[in-house]
């Protein structure tokens, strides 16, 4: 209806997967580069969850697209397949004859004739639509057809895709076996307003649009709000701004045009309903007023105790902490180690750029067969806060000193020793370091399981210099985690070889590249 008005091909917003209209900002790219990584190295089962709306069947279309011709993709979109039905439909998917009715012969038979294809050279993957509401007794099916096996070899990938619900689906005691053969979890991440931005503007032209940005940032901004970060959502309500700037007659979406949009929608956030939407706004009140009530009582004396260091290793002899530290969080002074391994000097002046002189190269992590690729020209050594000038001096071997910015960093800083000392060194690095590249993502953990990341940073700090290990925070879901990421690497082609050697024991979740810009759009200060 508009798409001679706005110079069209196509409409750009369909909420129907079209494979040339993949974005791979955010983390669809990378989540994309890893499935495929996945598939092809015999990686087992592999889940993707994300809410309604956020790209899971789009993002399945494209990789059934993009493996490579040796690889026979089995696409399940009903989740309703008893276990027997499964078995029959992945026979069929694959042009298979299997004459048994017994399900323990329909999987012997399934498995000879896969053998067949395997010697053949070619690869079997399932790729399961919906997955969270597949009974559990199916759910069973495919722990068992995950079990199908040649030699050292899958005979056939699993890949599953569901909303949230999955992962507690997956978290019933009977559904553990299930659960421990998922090698990789990936998640796809709601929009932040940058991407949004992008998403548009890349859909626009990729319908065909050869002229400036149509929709204004306000718009934008308007749209990225009410559509909580799902790209259904965005699909629909920039959908209606162009109808909205068309019967205006403008050629510009502008704030007016979006929040006539938002008005003719009803979007909530994901999963909650109308009555479950007003309830959750008086809890937010309430939790609103307990907070300021928290922070009070936090500024009374009877209420500051003192925590004990959570760091696994044994802490330097404590030197006086800063006046102004937080309550009930111990100095990153007390609780940092004195000497972590590969710790490095600290920059020699606060606001140099953070960047290893050319031709120095990152130190080689051990693994099976060599250490990871160095980046070209990756950071050597973030810069020292300005609150602490004394770090700009600190001798070469001994740790990062502590910043007096770290005593009133409120509780988005973690609370660990050493997890405080990354923290702290990887917010100076990301406003002073590289603006495009990539560090690859190892780790995230809620708020409070920062002892987890605490013994995995000690760990880590073991194998790779710890400059090279960066910690910052990020909202999920409404909740505060932290998460860990490896080595700055300036373009893609670097990263996926690193990834390729990562050390097992780094990589305790799946890990995947982080561009520097989305790690600046979500962390926390």
């Amino acid at each position: 209806m508009y798409l001679s008005h706005f110079g069209l091909n196509e409409p750009p917003f369909r909420i129907t997967p079209h494979t040339d209209f993949f974005f791979d900002g955010a983390n669809r790219g990378p989540t994309l580069e890893a499935l495929v990584y996945a598939i092809t190295h015999d990686e087992g089962i592999v889940k993707v969850t994300g809410e309604v709306g956020s790209g899971k069947t789009m993002l399945c279309r494209v990789l059934m697209e993009r493996l490579p011709d040796s690889v026979e993709t089995v696409y399940l979109a009903n989740p309703s397949l008893s276990r027997d039905e499964i078995l029959h439909s992945i026979a069929d998917e694959l042009h298979l004859q299997l004459a048994a009715d017994r399900s323990s012969r329909l999987l012997r038979d399934l498995q000879e004739q896969l053998i067949a294809r395997y010697a053949a050279g070619r690869r079997v993957v399932v790729l399961i639509d919906e997955a969270h509401a597949m009974p559990k007794d199916t759910l069973e099916e495919v722990r068992l057809l995950s079990n199908l096996e040649s030699g050292r070899h899958k005979l056939l990938q699993i890949v599953l895709f569901g909303q949230p619900e999955l992962n507690e689906l997956l978290g019933g005691m009977d559904m553990r076996q299930l659960k421990e053969r998922i090698t990789h979890s990936f998640r796809l991440e709601p929009f932040v307003t940058g991407d949004v931005e992008s998403y548009i503007d890349f859909r626009m032209r990729a319908a065909g649009y050869r002229g400036p940005k149509v929709f204004t940032p306000r718009a934008v901004r308007r749209i990225a709000a009410a559509a909580q970060g799902l790209t259904r959502r965005v699909n629909i309500l920039a959908d209606k701004s162009l109808l909205a700037a068309f019967a205006a007659g403008t050629h510009a979406v502008t704030e007016k045009e979006a929040g006539a949009a938002i008005r003719d929608s009803d979007f909530r956030p994901p999963g909650v309903s109308r009555k479950g939407w007003a309830a959750a706004a008086l809890v937010v009140v309430g939790l609103a007023l307990g907070m300021a009530g928290e922070r009070w009582l936090s500024v009374s004396p009877a209420a500051v105790k003192t925590a004990a260091p959570e760091a696994s290793r044994p802490a330097a002899t404590p030197a006086a902490a800063p006046a102004t530290s937080a309550p009930g969080m111990p100095s990153a002074s007390a609780a940092a180690p004195a000497n972590p391994p590969g710790a490095a000097a600290a920059s020699s002046t606060s606001n140099a750029p953070a960047t290893r002189p050319a031709g120095v190269q990152t130190a080689g992590m051990p693994a099976s067969g060599g250490a990871i690729p160095a980046a070209a020209n990756p950071p050597a050594t973030r810069p020292a806060s300005p609150a602490n000038p004394a770090a700009a001096t600190a001798p070469a071997g001994t740790s990062r000193p502590p910043s007096a910015v770290l005593a009133n960093m409120g509780p988005e800083a973690p609370h660990g020793g050493l997890s405080r000392q990354v923290f702290e060194a990887t917010q100076a690095w990301l406003k002073s370091g590289p603006q495009d590249g990539y560090s690859i993502q190892l780790l995230t953990v809620k708020a409070e399981d920062i002892g987890k990341m605490e013994r995995f940073l000690t760990r880590a700090s073991n194998q790779v210099p710890l400059e090279e290990l960066h910690l910052y925070s990020v909202k999920i879901d409404g909740g505060q985690h932290y998460r860990a990421t490896y080595g700055y690497f300036p373009d893609r082609q670097l990263i996926a070889s690193a990834i390729k050697e990562l050390p097992s024991s780094l990589a305790t979740q799946a890990a995947y590249p982080r561009s520097l810009a989305r790690m600046r759009s979500q962390n926390r200060q």
